[in-house]
């Protein structure tokens, strides 16, 4: 059976000031028809690289050597990639093969129509006449899952959620019934409920379009979910490959047993639970409260005469000294809104919210500013949280320059470089820029600059949603260390259930706005009372595959009792 593509002793380099790098190095991959072929490792192990040259979509700078065989769906005609010109690579792409793109929001042009850019793709293969080519989108959009079809083909962008949004990039990928999809990284800005409905439909891609995918990911649930055969890149090159039984059975390569052995588990935070209470110095469960909320309502006003969104309805729970607060669920279940809530950033409407003795609901800026200095803020995104033209040093000293403790970023250097030893940064890198340090490090600097006031209250909004597995369990193994030894309460918000039970003492469950559950991880994740907490538990992937599978069982038979 000839297989759907073929990588040849790959080879990729790119021109730079400093000379040629070497990004990919002698891989030799290949994909068979129907087959998921999933490829992982960390950020910079040549992941997309690879897969980015299966459509030739590498920039000038790039050089390529070996062999690209892609093959026609019907398995007539074959051609290597790397020797097309860009005219004949436009006829290659999304007949025989197209591309998900990890970021849904921009893969879509904004300004037009999803049905517009659905029929594009058809133009630009060949003469549909527009009655027609709407038709097809609207088929593609119905089989997809896309609520009201015939509606929605005129919605722009911004009218999707970001599930629906990445449907719709998914729907341009089979318009063509193209043979091989590229899928990068497609479901890692997902809420697990929505992750575990993309999963069923690239399932669904491989078993009723026949598309054979290859999937770039650094989620291994996800692998154990979808993936055939797992290939394990690191430095450029293929470390391992083997069928996803094997895989996560036996490992070989000791770089695959360190990703396995990174991943979370749900459950580990039970186990590991009297570890962390005995490895602090004072029981938080006897501190008074530094966060106290009571019937919280915030909502956001309507526009141009529409009803207001109440986007928090009636929320109570508290935050002890010491303590940290998992706080989970899907997005526009209310996680952030709290948040900032709890930093001054978003008005309380309604009930009442207390955070370090003072009052939000009413509350003035000028009144609460010295209270601010009090809470630290690790953003979701290190990199748009860091000012492009401060260096590292600079970024961490703001909030000691701005809050008056000190004259200037150069006055708190010593300061700044013991908050950067203290995230395990060498001093050096005080000098460098936010770009010049890769995710995780950017993200142990927001750590740093977050710590810098001592705050006895640090909001963490998905501080490591964007960062690879290896590097997500430092730096969650670095809050925690942070955590014992600064005492500080914290609100961890994440939609990562077995992240929050790794650091959380307490765990509350949101939903559509209202608190759901409420416990420790035990009770919440280990015996689960309300049906959405259940269904979110049941939509989390497991990086074992014999597990994954009871599990997708047992959550399409929640989906059916609904």
């Amino acid at each position: 059976m000839t297989n759907v593509v073929s990588i040849e002793k790959l080879g990729i380099s790119f021109a730079t000031d400093a000379g040629a790098v070497k990004a990919v190095s002698d891989v030799s991959l290949s994909v068979g028809p129907g087959e998921v072929l999933a490829i992982v490792g960390e950020s910079g192990s040549g992941k997309t690289v690879t897969a980015k040259t299966i459509l030739g979509l590498l920039p000038e700078t790039a050089t390529v050597s070996g062999a690209v065989i892609l093959s026609s769906k019907d398995g007539s005609s074959s051609t290597d990639v790397v020797t097309l010109s860009k005219k004949e690579l436009r006829r290659v792409r999304g007949t025989d093969v197209a591309m998900v793109f990890q970021e849904p929001s921009t893969a879509l042009n904004p300004v037009f129509t999803v049905g517009w850019q659905i029929i594009e793709g058809l133009r630009a293969h060949g003469k549909v006449s527009k009655k027609a080519g709407r038709e097809q989108a609207i088929d593609i959009l119905r089989r997809v899952g896309i609520p009201e079809p015939e509606k929605r083909v005129d919605y722009y962008p911004h009218q999707f959620s970001g599930g629906q949004k990445q449907r719709v990039v998914i729907a341009m990928a089979l318009v063509l019934d193209a043979g091989l999809i590229v899928a990068d990284e497609p479901t890692t800005a997902l809420d697990v409920t929505v992750q575990a409905e993309i999963l069923d439909l690239l399932r669904r891609c491989r078993d009723e379009f026949g598309a054979a995918i290859v999937l770039i990911t650094h989620n291994m649930g996800v692998v154990a979910d979808l993936a055939d055969r797992v290939a394990v890149m690191y430095q450029g090159e293929v470390v391992e490959e083997a069928d996803v039984a094997t895989l996560f059975s036996a490992p070989k390569d000791p770089y695959t047993q360190r990703l396995l052995a990174s991943v979370p588990h749900v459950g580990q935070g039970t186990l590991t639970a009297a570890d962390r209470a005995s490895a602090r110095t004072t029981d938080w469960s006897s501190n008074a409260p530094v966060v106290v909320a009571q019937d919280l309502r915030i909502e956001y006003p309507g526009r141009f005469g529409r009803a207001g969104f109440v986007a928090v309805d009636g929320v109570s729970f508290d935050i002890r000294a010491g303590e940290v607060l998992g706080l989970v669920g899907e997005s526009g279940s209310g996680k952030t809104t709290i948040g900032r809530a709890i930093g001054g950033l978003t008005r309380v409407t309604g009930g009442s919210l207390s955070v370090l003795d003072h009052e939000m609901n009413g509350v003035r800026e000028r009144d609460f500013k010295k209270t601010r200095s009090n809470i630290g803020f690790v953003f979701q995104d290190p990199a748009s949280s860091f000012n492009p033209l401060l260096t590292i040093a600079e970024c961490v000293a703001e909030p000691l320059v701005i809050h008056g403790l000190s004259s200037s970023p150069g006055a708190a250097r010593g300061r700044v470089d013991d908050l950067l030893e203290a995230v395990q940064l060498p001093r050096s890198y005080g000098d460098r820029y936010p770009h010049e340090l890769s995710g995780g490090q950017r993200q142990r600097a927001s750590l740093a600059r977050a710590l810098a006031l001592e705050p006895k209250l640090l909001i963490a909004d998905e501080p490591t949603s964007a960062l690879d597995v290896s590097v997500q369990a430092r730096v969650l193994e670095l809050f925690a260390e942070l955590q014992r030894e600064f005492g500080f309460a914290a609100l961890f918000i994440s939609h990562d259930l077995a992240v929050v039970d790794l650091l959380a003492d307490r765990i509350a469950v949101l939903y559509k706005g209202k608190l759901v559950e409420e416990g420790t991880g035990a009770e919440v994740l280990g015996a689960p009372q309300h049906p959405y907490t259940q269904r979110l538990l049941a939509s989390l992937p497991v990086p074992d595959p014999a597990e994954q599978a009871l599990r997708r069982d047992a959550l399409h038979a929640l989906r059916e009792a609904e």
